[in-house]
């Protein structure tokens, strides 16, 4: 049997490149890297040998990165950290409807602590109006929180015009960039952004690593208290193989990316084109244009996504139902539903994200097998007979 990983969005393997650069950091290189003898040298030279690549990748400096242990740590620090730091300023946060729940969570925390949080709905292509932007701020509004790309639908949001206007307003500025960094240009010297959170396993490194970008000037309060790493501002001794893998990722994600852009686009469009060539009453989800090369988010109407997703499985293809932080629930994608659509297209929602690895043939195979299984689940829906 066939098997086909379409659901790099959840997770990414692990690059052989990156896996051999960690493995010196297992093996013989094992010291700690805040020792001053010769077993943390090398073990320190690595973590910023590491810093270097991924600011290479950012376009920012190392002084500006903290590694942290994932995407969601990063994302608890920058919200907690800005706004504890300026709670004497205001405490009113601006978020959207459509965040990783590594936000939105933290957001409906900090509620509870009196800060106060708005919520900005998006449209039905799943982008956000800026004019409701300017008039959610207020004097007390300290931070805007916007994801760089939708992990559920790869739309990309107008990361430099929102800069801009938390930046006139005098706001400080935090983008989740976890499914962007490695797929999309994000240059830190151009864009007004303060704060910015990266994931390792999103991009062909391990996990258990990531990185927090905190632009020079920008005060945040430690989320985890200890040692004097990462210059006193995250302490725990540091995932030396895993920043070392992470590095070398960033930098394969920096020379690849208009050659892997211009791949996953070509496949993307070929799932699109070819289901709306084979099945009736689909729906892709997102805007035509502003979102990511590798994401495709389709809803079959009549039929139940989970269910689709497992008969899938079946025929060795692995995909979503929308981010695998929420597979468990049985809601529907918080997502879909901001954009507008229904309870029962949401749940017929399924998410295609490609990576370096696949293929033309396997796009094929996908659309030979998955238009019989729709047809076989459609066939038990009485809602679908009254549709043809």
């Amino acid at each position: 049997m066939n098997r086909i990983y379409f659901d790099h969005n959840a997770t990414t393997p692990v690059l052989p490149e990156v896996f051999e650069a960690m493995v010196p950091f297992l093996k013989d290189q094992w010291g700690n890297p805040s020792s001053i003898h010769w077993a943390g040298r090398g073990t320190k030279k690595a973590v910023e040998d590491g810093r270097e690549k991924v600011c290479a990748l950012l376009n920012c400096t190392p002084p500006e990165l903290i590694f942290t242990s994932s995407g969601t740590e990063g994302d608890n620090h920058a919200i907690k950290g800005l706004v504890y730091a300026r709670r004497d300023k205001g405490n009113h946060i601006i978020t959207t409807r459509v965040e990783h729940p590594a936000v939105l969570n933290t957001c409906k925390h900090l509620a509870k602590e009196g800060f106060e949080v708005t919520y900005l709905d998006v449209d039905n292509d799943g982008l956000i109006d800026l004019e409701a932007l300017k008039k959610a701020i207020t004097p007390k509004t300290i931070l805007i929180t916007v994801m760089f790309a939708n992990n559920e639908t790869g739309v990309l949001f107008p990361i430099e015009e929102i800069g801009a206007i938390a930046r006139e307003r005098g706001v400080a500025f935090h983008t989740d960039a976890v499914q962007a960094a490695g797929k999309y240009p994000i240059d830190l010297q151009k864009l007004p952004v303060d704060l910015l959170t990266i994931s390792g396993h999103k991009l062909y490194a391990p996990k258990g690593v990531g990185a927090l970008y905190a632009r020079r000037g920008v005060r945040l309060a430690p989320l985890i208290h200890g040692g004097h790493h990462e210059r006193n501002r995250r302490g725990g001794t540091e995932n030396v193989a895993g920043i070392a893998g992470m590095g070398v990722a960033a930098e394969i994600a920096a020379r690849d990316m208009v050659k892997e852009t211009a791949h996953l686009t070509t496949l993307r469009d070929r799932i699109e084109a070819g289901f709306k060539a084979r099945v009736e009453h689909i729906k892709v989800n997102g805007h035509p244009e502003k979102r990511l090369a590798n994401t495709s988010n389709i809803s079959f109407e009549f039929v139940e996504g989970e269910s689709l997703l497992l008969n899938l499985d079946m025929k060795g293809i692995a995909a979503s139902s929308g981010s695998a932080c929420t597979s468990g629930s049985l809601e529907p994608s918080h997502v879909l539903i901001a954009m507008g659509l229904s309870h029962e297209m949401s749940h017929g929602s399924v998410r295609f994200s490609l990576g370096k690895s696949n293929t033309v043939e396997e796009i094929d195979y996908l659309l030979e097998i998955m238009p019989p299984i729709v047809e076989r689940m459609r066939s038990m829906s009485p809602l679908y007979a009254g549709a043809k």
